[in-house]
């Protein structure tokens, strides 16, 4: 019996599950200066592009839970990131701003991409093709659910 599709190195889940961790730990200390951390640098990303977001709808960007996101935005909140504030249309909704020290983080982290990118040692094209595979995975994923 051939069990070459049961080994580790066939495994496109254990491939991508290591090049995140590896990502995420080279993100570490790209973030230093900001004083975030990679999770809270995902929440700042989508605040830089949509100033104002329900928590739901910061959650389903980022596929994070609430039970996972809300801690976070707690410490944001208090390390004077972001603001929450209840909608005034749906008290039932959280919405999620960033402050002014929030947005000045933006200038600080504009070179952390290519930074990033410069580390990592991948070309554009390589790059590009990458991003649209993974998009295709989380959008077969999305189906399925």
């Amino acid at each position: 019996m051939n069990n070459d599709a049961l080994k580790l190195e066939n495994q496109i889940c254990f491939k991508v599950y290591a090049a995140a961790r590896e990502i995420t730990k080279m993100y570490r200390s790209l973030l230093e200066d900001l004083n975030v951390t990679y999770p809270q640098y995902l929440v700042l990303l989508v605040l830089w592009e949509q100033e104002l977001l329900t928590v739901k709808a910061l959650g389903e960007k980022l596929y994070l839970d609430s039970g996972t996101l809300t801690p976070m935005l707690k410490r944001m909140e208090t390390n004077g990131l972001i603001h929450r504030n209840r909608s005034q249309q749906d008290e039932r909704s959280v919405m999620v701003s960033l402050t002014e020290e929030g947005k000045k983080l933006q200038e600080k982290a504009a070179c952390i991409p290519q930074e990033l990118i410069e580390t990592i040692h991948i070309d554009k094209e390589e790059l590009k093709m990458l991003h649209t595979s993974l998009g295709k995975i989380l959008m077969g994923i999305q189906e399925e659910e």
